[in-house]
């Protein structure tokens, strides 16, 4: 690996912390920016460099760095927002398989990885809380829809306009 590519993944992680602090206040699960990032780190870095950037966020998140929306720690990653932190890195993995040249690409796998992260929080939400599938889709997947959408349009646009600058520090 690279340092350009190296630096990438930092950048990528970097701003997938910053997304875990802006946020909206929810129970169980707030509303961040984090899925804004892990897109953006699959468009513009690729499969690789997603799942490195992620995996390092979680890493730092789990040894105790307080870069989770709720702070740090291993404990955290069972908790109520533990699932879809976890379903972080398919979706990452996922994403980066959309690339940046075809929209239609980037919104088909920017929409499976949003599907996977819900379906990684939603049915831990719903193991954890001993509720119903509906109670859980009702808390941990309802209030998000419209957010994430615009999160998802958001990255699309932000990638078509900077990921060959990005992708040119690749080769």
């Amino acid at each position: 690996m690279n340092e350009r590519r190296i630096l990438l993944v930092a950048f990528f992680t970097a701003l997938i912390i910053v997304g875990s602090f802006i946020r909206i206040p929810l129970p169980p699960v707030p509303i961040t920016l984090q899925t804004l990032f892990v897109l953006l780190a699959g468009y513009m870095g690729g499969p690789e460099v997603a799942l490195m950037s992620v995996g390092i966020y979680l890493f730092l998140g789990a040894i105790g760095l307080p870069v989770f929306s709720g702070g740090g720690g291993f404990a955290l990653l069972f908790g109520p927002t533990g699932g879809y932190l976890l379903a972080l890195l398919p979706a990452a993995l996922i994403a980066g398989f959309g690339g940046f040249k075809r929209i239609w690409r980037m919104v088909l796998f920017g929409l499976l990885a949003t599907a996977v992260i819900y379906l990684g929080g939603v049915s831990w939400l719903k193991h954890l809380l001993s509720i119903s599938l509906s109670q859980a889709i009702a808390v941990g997947m309802l209030p998000f829809l419209v957010g994430d959408g615009i999160k998802l349009g958001l990255a699309i646009a932000l990638a078509r306009r900077f990921s060959e600058r990005v992708r040119s520090l690749l080769a």
